[in-house]
């Protein structure tokens, strides 16, 4: 059985999302961030020298990074659900969204995250970020113009892992001009497995009271 080492307002609430997306069994162990610093306890260092969450193990094996995490889970125990086939244009599509979801995407984000914790708010370098969150979002909310989620019609693993740069970016700037994306997180957020990930995982704030927002159909 698979095992989710679970940091809370992680990334790994997405793991425990997708697995109730799959309806795969699962243990989850729990893990807080220190009150003060927000890191992640010296226990999950323990595990991996990254020390970092998510982290998952699967027949002993330990598998860290979200991106990776969710290609495992898809490719061993999805049987082609939520994913499209390989080699076809939705598919290279799909992985594209699931390397900028911790890249590209993120990198704005992790800038302004830093420029805060140091006293850097409203910085060159914060501006910058500024700048380039925008243009990730506005790229996001395009994509979504074309359907309720990044690859048309068909929900994937991709939009779960892709929730959580509006989600993070919301807490640094507003989000609501970006009118596809706050539709597009009220549907998943309405999902009956995103509901369950918090049931199982815990209080999510990154998604607002308990990750709570009204289903959009």
């Amino acid at each position: 059985m698979l095992t989710v080492h679970h940091l809370n307002d992680s990334r790994a609430q997405k793991t425990i999302w997708l697995l109730e997306e799959l309806g795969l069994p699962y243990d989850l162990l729990p893990y807080q961030r220190h009150q003060a610093t927000m890191m992640a306890p010296p226990a999950l260092k323990a595990l991996h020298p990254v020390g970092k969450s998510p982290m998952i193990e699967d027949q002993g094996r330990i598998v860290i990074e979200s991106g990776a995490i969710t290609e495992h889970i898809i490719e061993r125990h999805g049987d082609g659900r939520l994913a499209p086939v390989p080699g076809t244009d939705a598919h290279e599509r799909y992985r594209q969204w699931l390397y900028y979801a911790v890249s590209s995407g993120m990198n704005p984000i992790m800038i302004k995250v830093y420029a805060r914790a140091f006293g850097l708010d409203g910085s060159a370098i914060d501006q910058a970020a500024d700048a380039e969150l925008t243009k990730t979002l506005a790229y996001i909310d395009d994509a979504l113009a074309d359907g309720p989620f990044l690859l048309g019609d068909d929900f994937s693993a991709a939009d779960i892992q892709m929730s959580f740069i509006p989600e993070i970016a919301q807490t640094l700037m507003p989000i609501d001009a970006y009118r596809h994306i706050v539709a597009w997180l009220g549907r998943l957020h309405g999902r009956p497995a995103f509901r369950q990930s918090i049931e199982r995982g815990g209080d999510y704030r990154l998604a607002g009271k308990a990750g709570l927002r009204e289903p959009v159909a």
